[in-house]
């Protein structure tokens, strides 16, 4: 065996690495809940293929059904095909910033499960209207209100990603996760409400699936927020007001319908929004009428509500909701930090 070489006066100390860097690596665990968590994570790991795709023939629905089921999807798209992208960066930042080793390995198994989430969007919307969303030519005006509506849509979707690819850096974890926490309270929200509204076999265990994940999420967000918020300044619990506010005006797309405030849309979008809606909800998909939406959405908020305020951060004003709380004026969108 060849000797060591050890140079005069000692080793050469390696030099300072520039940071953020995810070097030097290291695994340090500092909340032994969050490491649970993503232990169970990897046991409960599901595969959309497995799904009983067979059972989804599309000569069960009419053209407008299907067309509005598309529609649901391509909609759900917008929020579920940007997670895997966000927690993607999300996980990066988390390296860079040497998060303690749970919350780099949540933030993954986060993004795991989006990418799940996001084809099942895919397969839905290629076996019920090949060409969906985007990449097909209207037949006739039904059709091109769909098309157009969800061009806008994804319009909007280029706007948050742009201001969530800048705000990721500059945000910390109290501000980032109560954005994340915001997207899994609604998400879970809305597929409790799907997966016991379908009348679809293929849906009602693909929403039970995905609402078992997001559920999942919701407590990896809470189990870091409960260690991050204690000790917050004055100015960052005014900026999680303005992105509580900012998180229902982005995800209310979704569980409800836009509010103003952050939606560049066409005066016609919302008139056609419901048609379409109203098309899927009767092919069985399990969509709540606007009445049941906002009293989902209204439990919601006010869940996160209870939370926040026993850390001393003050609810902003839901007005659409009829929830009172602290103004929040315009919001901007590079104040929207988007998940689902």
């Amino acid at each position: 065996m060849a000797d060591l070489t050890i140079p005069e006066g000692g080793f050469w100390p390696a030099p300072e690495i520039p940071q953020p860097n995810i070097y030097p690596m290291e695994w340090r665990v500092e909340t032994e809940k969050l490491a649970a968590i993503y232990e169970k994570s990897k046991r409960v790991v599901w595969n959309p293929a497995d799904l009983p795709w067979d059972g989804l023939d599309p000569d069960d629905f009419t053209r407008e059904q299907r067309l509005g089921i598309m529609y649901w999807f391509a909609v759900l798209a917008n929020f579920d095909a940007s997670g895997p992208a966000v927690f993607a960066r999300a996980t990066i930042q988390a390296f860079e910033k040497h998060e303690e080793d749970p919350v780099r390995k949540c933030f993954f198994s986060i993004t795991r499960d989006e990418m799940n989430h996001e084809e099942c969007c895919q397969r839905t919307i290629a076996r019920l209207w090949p060409g969906g969303p985007l990449d097909w030519t209207p037949a006739d005006d039904l059709e091109s209100a769909a098309h157009n509506n969800i061009g806008w849509l994804y319009h909007n979707g280029g706007r948050y990603w742009t201001g969530y690819t800048s705000a990721v850096g500059k945000y910390s974890l109290p501000v980032l996760f109560t954005s994340f926490m915001m997207g899994e309270m609604a998400a879970s929200t809305l597929f409790r409400g799907m997966a016991s509204g379908t009348s679809h076999p293929v849906f009602g265990e693909m929403f039970q699936r995905i609402g078992r994940d997001e559920s999942r999420h919701l407590q990896i967000c809470m189990t870091i927020l409960e260690t991050e918020w204690p000790g917050l300044t004055d100015e960052t619990r005014t900026l999680i007001t303005r992105q509580l506010r900012a998180g229902f005006v982005f995800l209310s797309m979704i569980l409800w319908e836009p509010p103003e405030g952050f939606w560049e849309l066409p005066p016609y979008f919302l008139p056609n929004h419901r048609v379409l809606m109203d098309h899927a909800r009767e092919a069985g998909l399990g969509v709540l009428s606007y009445e049941e939406q906002a009293e989902n959405w209204r439990v919601a908020m006010a869940r996160v509500r209870a939370i926040v305020e026993r850390w001393g951060i003050a609810f902003p004003a839901i007005p659409e909701l009829d929830l009172e709380g602290v103004p929040v004026d315009f919001i901007d969108p590079e104040d929207i930090i988007p998940v689902f």
